[in-house]
């Protein structure tokens, strides 16, 4: 009788034993539930850290009138790139220091007035518009009435005569850009080509000489860059001639101009060097709207 109730003791007390471990394989079963729910928290802060981290201007990439910066790029060589003067793309942008960009953001590389002034422009002139039919109803009245007044019609009917400016308006922006191209080149250096343009090796004209010998500029303009900041380059000017052309002069031994300084066609603006250069030569380029072209197809012949 005593060795059945010590037996009915122990398989309670595995029965119990069983149960309890139950209930700590209970308590177990709820870790993975919690790294769960850490995974997903830790997703989420990814991406809103991803988010805090998209760079100025992402939303307009690819967009016309926007460029993307790329490794190695400066404002000076956006500038360059893009026909405008990196002193613009900064205002442009808002940027307080040139020299921190970062590779992926994005930079405006037109003027932000451009679309604001042809909104203006399509809003005038429907403004414009709408007196020259409300005249041209006004006019049937008075044209029934007295003869002398039949006049006021007849001015009022000329008043049209501005709706066609935007025609004229086409006309004259046509010239204008006809004009930019319409530019009496001269040669940068007098000595002979020693390497002839490239788009993909050669961006422009080399051109030979000895070192002090006079660099002039090739057409009237405005100097947008003066210094050494454009790695290949060395002691680089670049000039801007109007809305289409920038020319470069490179690897000069000494800079005669500043920036912002106006300069006239045959002015000497630079000694001939070597610096960034395995020789003494004059790099030059022209840049159409930014685009790299053949110097040699502008400049008249020796």
């Amino acid at each position: 009788m005593f060795g059945l109730m010590r037996r009915g003791l122990l398989l309670t007390g595995v029965a119990v034993g069983v149960l309890l471990s139950g209930c700590g394989s209970t308590v177990l079963n709820r870790a993975p539930v919690e790294d769960r729910g850490s995974v997903s928290g830790k997703a989420a802060m990814d991406a809103r850290t991803a988010a805090v981290k998209q760079l100025p201007g992402f939303e307009n990439a690819g967009k016309p009138g926007y460029y993307t910066v790329k490794p190695g790029d400066t404002m000076i060589r956006i500038g360059l790139e893009t026909g405008q003067t990196h002193k613009d793309i900064t205002r442009w942008n808002s940027i307080d220091n040139p020299n921190k960009i970062e590779v992926g953001q994005v930079l405006r590389v037109v003027p932000p007035v451009a679309s604001e002034t042809t909104a203006a422009a399509s809003t005038a002139s429907v403004a414009v518009a709408k007196p020259v039919s409300t005249s041209s109803v006004t006019s049937t009245p008075i044209a029934a009435g007295t003869a002398k007044p039949a006049s006021a019609p007849v001015a009022a009917a000329s008043a049209p005569t501005p709706a066609p400016a935007p025609a004229a308006a086409n006309a004259t922006a046509t010239a204008s850009a006809s004009g930019d191209d319409e530019i009496n080149w001269i040669w940068p250096g007098n000595g002979p080509v020693l390497a002839g343009f490239d788009e993909a090796k050669n961006k422009g004209l080399d051109i030979g000489g000895s070192a002090g010998d006079p660099v002039v500029a090739a057409a009237e303009g405005r100097v947008v860059y003066a210094g050494a900041g454009l790695r290949g380059y060395g002691n680089l000017i670049i000039l801007k001639h109007n809305s289409t052309y920038l020319t470069a002069y490179a690897h000069n031994q000494t800079l005669l101009v500043k920036e912002d300084q106006s300069v006239k066609k045959g002015q000497k603006i630079a000694e001939m060097g070597n610096s960034d250069a395995d020789r003494v030569k004059l790099h030059f380029e022209v840049r159409r709207q930014g685009k790299p072209v053949d110097p040699s197809k502008y400049l008249p012949a020796k």
